[in-house]
This record gives C-alpha cells, structure tokens and sequence, in this order.
C-alpha cells in the first residue's frame, strides 16, 4: 500500500522553499501579546461551544477549523499589529488552543464532573473537576513528550490534523488548492446537514488502508447486525470485549516500543541524550522522539496518573470508607486506567480520526462492577478515567497541523521542536481558559437539567449493576479482539480500528469509507497509467495522495462547520 497522503518525513526543502522558509528563525511565541490576546478569546468561545453541546446535544465540535479561519480573518484586517496573524505558525498556535478548549471543556471536564452530581452527591464535583484537571493536564502532557515516537508518529494520519493544516495553507496560498479545498468543503457540509456522515469519507481518504478498511467493516456490521442476525452487539457488550482484547495487545505491542524494537532509526551522540533518532542509511525516516524518551514519557503518565488519583481519593473523602488495602487498589486501578484510556483513544483517533471514549470509559466502569467497587469510589474513578484521552488525542491532531505546516523550515529539527513547545503552550492556555469557564458554568447547567447524556449513561450502569454473564461475554469476545490485533502489529492497530467501528456505530458511515476506500484505490490506479519506471510510479503515487489529502481535509473541514452550526439548535 502507498504513503499516507501528505504525511510523509520532511525531506530536503527546495530552492524555492528554502528561501521562504524561517531558515534558522525562532518560532513564534504563544505569549506574543496579540497571539496570546487572540488565544484566550477564541478559547473563551470554544469553551462556551464545548459545554452548551456537549450537555444539550451531547456532542463535542471539533472548532480547530473555526480557529483557523479566524485567525486567518484577523491577518487580513488592515492594522500594522494584527498583519502578524499571517504567520501560518501564528494560525497554527490560534486553532490549537480553540481546538484544546473546546474538548478540554466538553470531554474533559463537564462529562466527568457530571457523574457525582448525576449520582446526587453535589458535595463531590469540586473534588471531581480538580481530579479531571489533573487528569486533562497529565493528558497533555504526555503526548507532548511521546508525539512522533514510534507509538504515535507524525507520519500516521491524524485526519483532523491534515484537515487543519490544509485550510490554513490554502487560506494562505488560494489558487486551486483553495478552490479544491473549498468546494470539498461545501460537499462536506452539504452532506452533513443531509445527515451524511461525509467526515468518515474525508477521513478515508487521508488515514492508513488497512486500519480504515477494518474500522470500515466494523460500521457496517453494527449498522446491519440488529436487522439482519437480530443481535443488539453493543448492548451484548460483543464490542467491548474485542476492545479489551485488542486493548491488551495494544499496550503489550507498546510495551515493546518502549524497549526500543521497530524503533525505527539508529542513535548516534546527541541523539542518545535526547531520546531522539536519527536516519537509517536506507532512507527510513527520523523520529523527533526515540525509544528512550518514549519510555520515560509513558512511565511519567504512570506515575503522574497515580498522583492524580491519590488526589481524588484525598479530597473525594474515600480515606475512612475503605480499607486500607482497598483504597491502593483503588488508587492503583484508576493511575492505570487513565493511562489505558488514553492510549486506546489516541490510537483509534491516529488512525481513524474517531476515538471510542465513551465505550473504553465503560468498560473500565465494568471491571469496578466486577470488583465490588463501592457507588462513590467507582463514580469517581468513572470520572477520573473519562478526564482521559480526548485531550490527548485532540493534541495529536493539533501537532500533526504544526508538523505538516512546519516542513520546510530549515533547520528542520530545532524549529520543529520550538514549534511544538510553543503549541504546547497555546494548548495550555486553551485548557486554563477552558477550566475557568467550567468552574463558571457548571452550576448553571447542571441545576436547569443540562447533564451530558454520556454521564447519565456511566450512572444508571453504576446504579443498576452488573449482569452476572456480561464479564463471561467481555472474555469470550476478547480472545478474537486480540488475535486481530496481533495479527495486525502496532503499525495497523486492526483490532482497535474493529472495535471502534462498531463501537461508534454510526449509520452508513461504513458505507462512506469503504466508499472512499474504492475512490481512493481508483483513482490512485488511474494516475499510474502509462508509468513504465518504479520512481515515476512513486512520484505519481505522491500526487495522487496529495489530491486526495486536501478532498479530504475539506470534507473534514465542511463537517466540523455542521457541528457548530448545532450551536443555534443547542441554544
């Protein structure tokens, strides 16, 4: 199979891009006045959106499109001062704070601090919203230290990333990519408020084959299964369990990352100290991030998670209503539940664009049903594990933007490297902004009967129990979950990709990628028509790949505008 469209490594800058490029420049600062002004504003909006849809409609918009263009917007007003919002990388830092304040306010922290005031203990939700900013920080945190390492490299799809990143090019350059581009868009909002899922074609039409060819199957067999075999799959927990399995396989097939096999790149010198590689001989691509700093990456969310969680557990008032014995357990199982969490979401969003939050979160909900865990303790674990994962894959698609908007630079490394520490930063301040506003809101809320859905959802499984023959089920479903995983290796994740297709469940969107999948394949056939070298057929590979990278970005992007257009509904 060819190249992830638009994703490759950074290669040798040409002529032409070299003498545009910030050649040895400092990146520009998140907490640039205007920058900075201009991030807390649109965070403040993208806050305010994240939490009016994701209690009301029960949905969390992705508006790093919207900040995009807004910020696009604001380089085009005729003052000396905001001239300085041209700047793509200025843009770049813009969208991925809207983008981080948006989840960060919807997934992050009103879902979990949802569950205790659903479940009628009030006196938890501060408890509750401090544990979630711990969990949302730690989030964050560890994806800025393991992004393009061999778990989670740039060079993957990171659809929503690709989607930001061409919208903010062609706003710069116009011409045809800005015509290709729009007009995608249109489509893609077109089918959108048709009910068409035309995200899922965008996303096949950037994302690895065989990940989406299985998350594709996994649609279409949730769509078909209640009609054609009378089997509720979902509600027989069938999903679940091939998640737990591939789940397990996964984090064994990271395991091995860690120890640096497939680490993809040899270790010279410097290189060692920073956990980074370098080039194989044979062309293979550097990784920004090494073995070594992947491994002390992942061992700081283990133990930065458990902190956390003796945090909730401290102010959750869980000292004094469990055993000793049991509140390690507890403290224990919720740091390694929020670190699961978040490397299934991520994962699945790498690959597919979508991630199965709410599923993984019950299933961890689940396991506390087959432990005995008290209603409050696992309330708050629920809530704890959910903080997880939509923050870290939201990062991830925002530094895919950097990295694709960034690969002309020269030097390539250091401004890479500046880059991401700066939109780390914008992040940061996108979830500050975020916290605020639900520390704001939340009451609000709450008391006139808006509640996530999702977090009424954790409760009443919380309160009803558990089935005596659901955990017999998760095991039997977990042994093919992680067969396909195995098979699949770390590169395809075919067992995650499955289980978050049926999973997600979203009618005819199977349809729709597979759709793509064909379009795709096609159309990359009919551009090799009369190639008689292997070099042109490489060359005619990349562009097709490139044609189908900005269709798709701009069906993504003509999406994402549907979803904030539901603001007016919600309201």
């Amino acid at each position: 199979m060819h190249r992830t469209p638009a994703t490759g490594p950074p290669g040798p800058p040409t002529a032409a891009a070299a003498t545009t490029a910030p050649a040895a420049a400092r990146h520009p600062r998140a907490l640039e006045p205007v920058t900075a002004i201009l991030i807390v504003l649109l965070s403040v909006l993208g806050a305010l959106i994240g939490v009016v849809l994701i209690t009301s409609l029960g949905v969390s918009p992705n508006t790093a499109v919207i900040g995009a263009l807004v910020a696009m917007l604001v380089g085009r007003i005729p003052a000396g001062v905001l001239a300085r919002m041209r700047s793509l990388h200025r843009q770049n830092l813009v969208q991925s704070a809207v983008s981080g304040s948006t989840f960060a306010a919807a997934n992050s922290l009103m879902t979990p601090i949802a569950v205790p005031f659903a479940l009628g203990r009030t006196d938890l939700v501060w408890p509750m919203l401090g544990g979630a900013a711990i969990g949302l920080a730690v989030d964050s945190w560890v994806l800025y230290r393991v992004f393009d390492s061999t778990l989670l490299p740039a060079t993957n799809a990171w659809p929503a990333g690709i989607a930001a990143a061409e919208t903010i090019k062609a706003g710069d350059s116009g011409g045809k990519k800005a015509v290709v581009l729009g007009a995608s868009a249109v489509v893609g909002l077109l089918g959108a408020l048709m009910k068409i899922p035309t995200s899922a074609a965008g996303v096949a039409f950037l994302g690895n084959v065989w990940a989406l060819l299985m998350f594709g199957i996994g649609l279409l067999v949730a769509q078909y299964a209640p009609t054609l075999l009378d089997v509720d799959l979902s509600g027989a927990f069938v999903p679940h369990g091939l998640m737990i399995g591939a789940g397990l396989v996964a984090l064994g097939q990271a395991g091995m990352l860690m120890r640096g096999r497939g680490g993809g790149g040899r270790k010279t010198g410097a290189a060692q100290e920073a956990g980074t590689t370098q080039a194989e001989d044979d062309g293979t691509p550097a990784r920004t991030v090494g073995a070594t700093r992947l491994r002390r990456g992942l061992l700081e969310g283990v133990v930065l998670f458990t902190a956390g969680a003796v945090v909730v557990a401290l102010t959750g008032g869980l000292i004094g209503g469990m055993t000793v014995p049991g509140l390690i357990g507890w403290v224990l199982l919720a740091g390694a539940a929020a670190l699961v969490h978040q490397l299934i979401v991520g994962l699945a969003a790498m690959h597919s664009g979508w991630f199965p939050a709410f599923a993984v979160t019950l299933i961890v909900l689940i396991v506390g049903l087959f432990l005995s865990i008290p209603t409050v303790p696992l309330a708050l674990l629920v809530g704890y594990t959910a903080s997880t994962g939509p923050a870290f894959a939201d990062l991830g698609y925002d530094f895919k933007a950097g990295w694709l908007l960034r690969r002309d630079a020269v030097p390539w490394q250091p401004y890479e490297m500046s880059g991401r520490r700066e939109q780390y930063i914008a992040q940061v301040m996108g979830f500050a902004v975020a916290l605020g506003v639900v520390a704001l809101a939340w009451h609000t809320f709450f008391t006139d009967g808006k509640v996530p859905p999702v977090s009424k959802v954790y409760v009443t499984t919380i309160t009803s129990g558990l089935d005596p023959h659901t955990m017999a089920t998760l095991l039997l479903w977990a042994i093919p979950g992680a067969l396909i995983q195995l098979i699949g290796g770390s590169s395809r994740q075919l067992g995650v990709l499955l289980a978050t297709g049926l999973l997600v469940a979203t009618a005819n969107a199977g349809w729709m990628v597979l759709g793509a999948l064909a379009v795709r394949y096609g159309y990359t056939r009919w551009r090799r028509r009369g190639v008689r070298t292997a070099a042109e057929r490489i060359r005619r590979d990349e562009q097709s790949d490139n044609d189908m990278s900005l269709v798709g970005a701009g069906l993504i992007a003509g999406s994402s505008l549907n979803d904030i257009s539901k603001l007016t509904k919600a309201l």
